[in-house]
């Protein structure tokens, strides 16, 4: 891994200014935020005294990885909301702030007292995000809104997997970091609204149902067409062919598409087998899908006869779409990693250092930047509350040992 990053408090980033108040817990409020405070916006993240975010339980080896990498560069306030003198600070907060982010059961923040009706009465331009598994309206606006459950009844996990398998489910919160993007996304276009709109702020409704439905794309004219749903076909297209992950001699794999005409001619030259091209099975694309499985045979027989390494080289010299299948381990000392910088070494104050995810897309300009570790429960509750101008110290802002 190349050098540490170290912190530099002082860094602004394009968002400078834009405070955010984040009470949501778990994955898709953090992803939402994190990628805004990457970017200068000061996310101020309101936990539960001695308990935290649940995002903290996620840990590897007793440390809290998961919560290292999302809450970076953000600030934490412990607040019981449920006490007078926490309401008291919470809603001063906000009235400082531009942006709200909850992820509570739809109709909490009503039952508390605080719903949109209120805190735009107090804050005009507050733009409010709320996160839920099924949205605030609709039938099931009420039921758990978890991500797997989300994944599972998107149609993801429907098509995911192999024919002769079970639906697959995603080994991570994907509904929830797709929703945090969305969400970021629109966090964004709603602050340009506030300016293009006199100072008018407003709720965005985002459910974690409808962004990884949306990543299915043209599944649903697609049945509309065909009266059938996509079949799982591993790693297989059912659009293109060929497109698989090949085993090697070694053990290790390739992945290889030919989704182009001229790709897929390529291929049949640089694996001996010209005469493909004239084949009725493989003369076009919709041939070759609708013949994959006879094709993926014929690239798996040669593929196998060779390394990674050698296979790499020899399709890469051919001009063929192919790539290492590679592991995160594989990828911490990889020569593009290390060379992108797409893997950093960032300070940490327990460890030393962790390798996380870079600040991404780049901005030539007005780049994002490592300005704080992942906090403690609490950790800002003095500077924040100076910053309210709160004077001597209220128990709702202890911070719990």
């Amino acid at each position: 891994m190349a050098d540490t990053h170290p912190f530099v408090p002082d860094q602004r980033g394009p968002l400078d200014g834009v405070r955010i108040v984040d009470m949501s817990r778990l994955v898709a409020g953090n992803m939402t935020t994190h990628v805004l405070a990457d970017y200068g916006a000061d996310v101020i993240k309101i936990e539960r005294p001695g308990k935290g975010d649940d995002l903290r339980n996620w840990r590897v080896d007793g440390v809290e990885v998961f919560w290292k990498v999302y809450a970076r560069n953000k600030r934490s306030m412990a607040l019981d909301i449920h006490d007078a003198e926490g309401r008291e600070v919470l809603l001063r907060l906000i009235d400082s702030a531009q942006v709200l982010v909850e992820n509570f059961v739809p109709g909490t923040l009503e039952r508390w007292g605080i719903g949109p009706e209120v805190l735009h009465a107090r804050n005009p331009g507050l733009v409010i995000l709320r996160v839920s598994g099924w949205g605030q309206t609709g039938p099931w606006r009420l039921r758990p809104g978890f991500g797997t459950l989300v994944e599972a009844m998107s149609g993801w996990a429907f098509m995911n997997g192999h024919a002769d398998k079970p639906p697959t489910l995603p080994p991570l919160a994907l509904a929830d970091m797709i929703a945090g993007l969305y969400g970021s996304a629109a966090i964004l276009a709603a602050l340009r609204a506030v300016e293009q709109g006199g100072g008018t702020g407003q709720v965005i409704d985002l459910s974690l149902f409808e962004p990884i439905h949306a990543m299915i794309g043209a599944e649903a004219a697609q049945i509309r067409l065909t009266g059938a749903p996509t079949a799982r076909a591993g790693n297989q297209s059912s659009h293109t062919a060929p497109r698989n992950v090949y085993q090697c001699s070694d053990g290790a794999y390739v992945a290889m598409s030919g989704s182009m005409q001229s790709m897929a001619e390529r291929i049949f030259e640089t694996i001996g087998h010209p005469e493909l091209k004239a084949d009725p099975r493989f003369v076009d694309n919709a041939a070759r899908v609708a013949n994959r499985d006879a094709l993926d045979a014929i690239i798996a027989a040669f593929i196998i006869t060779r390394s990674q390494a050698d296979n790499l080289a020899l399709f890469e010299a051919a001009g063929v779409t192919v790539g290492p299948v590679c592991s995160v381990a594989d990828l911490l000392d990889h020569p593009f990693v290390l060379g992108r910088e797409a893997i950093v070494e960032v300070e940490d104050r327990d460890l030393g250092s962790l390798p996380m995810h870079n600040i991404i897309p780049r901005f030539s300009a007005t780049p994002g930047a490592f300005r704080r570790p992942a906090p403690e429960i609490g950790e800002h509750n003095e500077e924040i509350r100076r910053e309210l101008g709160f004077g001597a110290r209220l128990k709702a802002v202890e911070v719990s040992s």
